[in-house]
C-alpha cells in the first residue's frame, strides 16, 4: 500500500483550474500514482443490480449483478489499496460532479468501507487532499456565503464515513478572466490561485513526507 489514488472529476481537460493546481500537488508527491479520470472513463451510475449484489450471496447473482458486483470489487480495492488521495472536485451547480458521485456511489459500502463491525473504517486516517475550482466566490460575506454544497457533503461522505483525513484547496472566482461582469475580480481570482498552488505544493510535499515515514 504505497501509492497516491487520483481520482480527477473535472470535465475539462488540460485548461481546467482544478488539474493544474492538482499538478502542483503531484510535483511534490513524486511517489506511485494511480489516477481515474472520469471525464475520459466515467464510471457507471449505481443501478439496482449494483444495490441488490450487496445484500446478495455471490452464488445466486444474475449475470447484472455479477457485471455490478466486479465493478464494486475493482474500484472498491483500488480505494484501500492506496495510501493517500487527491481528489479534483469543481463546484458544479453548488455541488459536487454527477461524475464524482458515481465514483462515491460505487465506493461508499456499509460494512464494507464505512460502519464496519469491529472497528474504524479501513482506509480511517489516510491522508487526502480535494482540489475545488469554483466560478464565484463561497466564502464568509461573499453573495453566495452557503451555498456551497459541496464541501459539507464530502465531510460527511468521505471524512465522518470512510475516515478521510480530508483537507480542501480551493479556488475562487474562476470565471472572472473569461465572464465580463465578473473580470473586476481578476485580482482575487489571481490571489486564490496563486494560493491554491503554494498550499498544493504543501501538501504534496507533507504527504509524501507521511509516506515515506510510514514506510521507515
Amino acid at each position: 500500500m504505497s501509492y497516491l489514488l487520483h481520482i480527477d472529476a473535472t470535465s475539462f481537460d488540460a485548461e481546467s483550474i482544478s488539474r493544474r493546481v492538482a499538478g502542483s500537488f503531484l510535483d511534490s508527491w513524486k511517489g506511485e500514482v494511480v489516477h481515474r479520470d472520469l471525464a475520459a472513463v466515467p464510471i457507471p451510475h449505481l443501478t439496482a443490480a449494483g444495490i441488490s449484489a450487496r445484500l446478495t450471496d455471490p452464488a445466486r447473482y444474475t449475470p447484472q449483478e455479477a457485471e455490478a458486483a466486479a465493478l464494486q470489487d475493482e474500484l472498491v480495492e483500488e480505494f484501500l489499496g492506496a495510501a493517500a488521495y487527491l481528489f479534483t472536485v469543481p463546484l458544479y451547480n453548488y455541488g459536487m460532479p454527477s461524475s464524482f458521485k458515481a465514483w462515491l456511489d460505487q465506493v461508499v459500502i456499509f460494512g464494507r468501507t464505512y460502519s464496519m463491525p469491529d472497528g474504524p473504517p479501513p482506509a480511517a486516517g489516510r491522508p487526502a487532499l480535494v482540489v475545488s475550482s469554483r466560478g464565484g466566490s463561497y466564502g464568509p460575506g461573499a453573495p453566495h456565503e452557503g451555498r456551497d454544497h459541496l464541501i459539507p457533503n464530502l465531510r460527511e461522505s468521505m471524512e465522518r464515513e470512510l475516515g478521510l483525513g480530508l483537507e480542501f484547496v480551493t479556488v475562487e472566482l474562476s470565471l472572472a478572466p473569461t465572464v465580463p461582469a465578473l473580470a473586476q475580480f481578476l485580482g482575487l481570482h489571481e490571489a486564490s490561485l496563486a494560493q491554491a498552488h503554494a498550499q498544493a505544493r504543501k501538501h504534496g510535499a507533507d504527504f509524501a513526507l507521511r509516506q515515506d515515514g510510514a514506510a521507515a
